[in-house]
């Protein structure tokens, strides 16, 4: 990933708000992240970060603690890997909005993603987490504030009264928060620079950017996770942005995540070819237009050996194989279709041959796929946190177990004693 890249910075994105990895855990993925050519990471916290005071309540059940921040510090310094904290500030703040204590500082009530900009307890409250996140990261050169995909900004009723009032638009509210988030950093944190997601800037008039304080105080990062990027595009935006004032800009590719919400397989051809295309947009520019590029991986969205490698070989073999193999046993099978159906499983009548065509099979795979789910909850519980664990086979493996389960205990129904009927099977 170094070598000939035409970005200084590469940073590897860790998302948290799903699936956040242990401790232990990243002690192995850091020296793989630097030996790929990696030299910082992006850290998203979400309800990961000990927050303290009247924001205890943000921390999720597992959260890091304290110690164990600084025991992240500490192995990104031994691999050579700078730390960039994320602290999301506007949109995306549903881990802090869900709360019934800060509903009330949403834009719009029903919807717990985007923060009322109005509100001077808005701002206040931002700039406490903003506070407790850079107390355990001093010295950050960057603070990365989000600012992504603020969804109903302008549409909640405070908003749309002062939208009422000229000159008054949806891009100068915007553009007023984030110059109010980004004046915190830099007054309070002088050696602090704040990035921010580019998506909420496109659109704005190149005037009006420029006639902000926002390219005197932030870094854009253009992001785009697509297999065909317009390139040609992505120069215009970038000579856009060059001209509104912004002194630096970086890029964003997607490693995984963004191209589906419920994968557990990633489709590595798109977002190789993501990468490639970046490659090409910044190879159209002049040196050292783009800063850096974070490679960004999203949770809620080969063979060779690496730390998780074991956990990759046998989800690949729970999703290409586990709901297969179990269809094609109560759907396909003859004997199951034939002399177990729906019809013979309600009433349990089964002639005492079939069992022994069906009971074998099925013991037999609920097996094979018992013994492998236990060896992929063992290697699951060394990386993640009992509730990810939890979910990941509630919802990927335990559906096909209980198919098969029902299915035996239908079998031992159906062949054990039972009142004469008058039917026969």
């Amino acid at each position: 990933m170094s070598g000939s890249s035409p970005f200084k910075m590469r940073l590897v994105h860790l998302d948290l708000k799903g699936a956040p990895p242990k401790v232990c855990y990243l002690s192995e993925i850091f020296p793989l992240f630097r030996a790929l050519g990696a030299n910082g990471v992006l850290i998203e916290y979400e309800d990961m970060f000990p927050y303290e005071g009247h924001l205890r309540l943000l921390r999720a059940k597992h959260a890091y603690s304290p110690s164990e921040i600084k025991e992240i510090l500490h192995l990104a310094t031994l691999n050579e890997l700078e730390v960039i904290p994320l602290v999301q500030t506007f949109g995306h703040m549903e881990f802090v909005l869900k709360h019934e204590a800060l509903a009330h500082l949403r834009e719009v009530a029903r919807f717990p993603n985007t923060l009322n900009p109005h509100k001077e307890e808005s701002l206040a409250l931002v700039r406490t987490m903003i506070d407790q996140v850079m107390e355990l990261h001093p010295g950050a050169r960057w603070l990365h504030v989000g600012c992504d995909e603020v969804y109903y900004l302008g549409e909640g009723e405070t908003s749309r009264q002062w939208l009422q009032q000229e000159p008054n638009s949806k891009a100068g509210l915007c553009l007023s928060h984030m110059e109010a988030v980004a004046s915190h950093v830099r007054a309070r944190y002088p050696t602090t620079t704040p990035l921010m997601w580019d998506d909420m800037l496109r659109d704005i008039p190149e005037d009006q950017l420029s006639g902000s304080r926002v390219p005197q105080l932030v870094e854009p990062v253009l992001w785009d996770y697509g297999a065909d990027l317009d390139i040609h595009g992505k120069a215009l935006l970038v000579e856009k942005y060059q001209k509104s004032g912004f002194s630096w800009l970086w890029a964003a590719s997607a490693f995984k995540g963004a191209t589906g919400v419920n994968q557990s397989l990633t489709p590595i051809e798109h977002h190789l070819r993501n990468h490639l295309q970046w490659l090409q947009v910044a190879g159209s520019m002049p040196a050292d237009t783009l800063r850096g590029i974070i490679l960004t991986g999203w949770q809620s969205e080969g063979a060779s050996s690496f730390p998780g490698s074991d956990i990759l070989a046998l989800v690949i073999q729970v999703s290409l194989h586990l709901c297969s193999s179990v269809d094609a046993l109560l759907e396909r099978d003859r004997y199951v279709t034939g002399w177990f159906s729906a019809y013979h499983r309600r009433r349990k009548l089964i002639h005492p041959v079939m069992i022994e065509h069906i009971q074998p099979q099925a013991l037999s795979l609920l097996a094979r796929w018992d013994a492998l789910a236990g060896e992929l909850e063992a290697a699951l519980q060394r990386v993640f946190y009992p509730d990810t664990v939890e979910e990941w086979l509630e919802e990927n493996v335990h559906p096909s177990l209980r198919r098969l389960q029902a299915l035996l205990q239908d079998l031992g129904e159906a062949a054990g004693p039972r009142q004469d009927s008058g039917q026969d099977p």
